[in-house]
């Protein structure tokens, strides 16, 4: 066993890990593609509005943030941080790519399609106006997409899914 753990993140982790780490890097996991498909009811919505939120689904690659934690932290952070993900979110292992090269072993947050707070997928416009309009007890809708998008150019990673929405949320606001 090593003395650490690999921590994989693809939303609201990037931008907002909330846990000490040794370090982090931009990093890849395969077989998987970013979506806004999952509800959230508890941080970006409420449960009879949910907002939208990032989920994994099968694809060719996803870009993010993996964070090396010190294995002791991991232990006491653990319960923290599944809380902070429990709408929906199951904890996977899958290899990460780190961006020297390097694969290592690593744990992912990922909601599945059969979770209660899956939405699936939608129009591009319909999911922009979901997130547009949503707001819960971590702020509003549109912020969290704004920061991953933020997030994601400053790793310098293309995601067309998140992009679009984007740029539909912005529009949406001003007209």
């Amino acid at each position: 066993m090593t003395d650490s753990v690999w921590l994989f993140g693809y939303g609201s982790l990037i931008w907002r890990p909330e846990l000490p780490h040794r370090r982090a890097e931009p990093a890849t996991i395969r077989g998987y593609e970013r979506r806004f498909w999952q509800g959230s009811h508890d941080h970006r919505g409420w449960p009879h509005s949910p907002g939208r939120v990032v989920t994994l689904v099968p694809g060719t690659h996803c870009q993010g943030v993996a964070f090396e934690i010190d294995r002791l932290v991991w232990n006491t952070e653990l319960e923290r941080l599944d809380h902070r993900e429990k709408n929906g979110y199951e904890r996977i292992d899958l290899p990460i790519e780190l961006a020297e090269g390097l694969s290592v072993d690593g744990v992912v947050y990922f909601a599945p399609e059969h979770n209660f707070a899956y939405l699936g997928d939608a129009p591009a416009l319909e999911i922009a106006e979901q997130i547009a309009s949503s707001e819960g007890p971590s702020g509003h809708n549109a912020d969290y997409l704004f920061e991953l998008a933020e997030a994601l150019r400053q790793l310098d990673a293309h995601d067309a899914h998140v992009f679009e929405l984007e740029q539909l949320v912005k529009q949406l606001k001003t007209s």
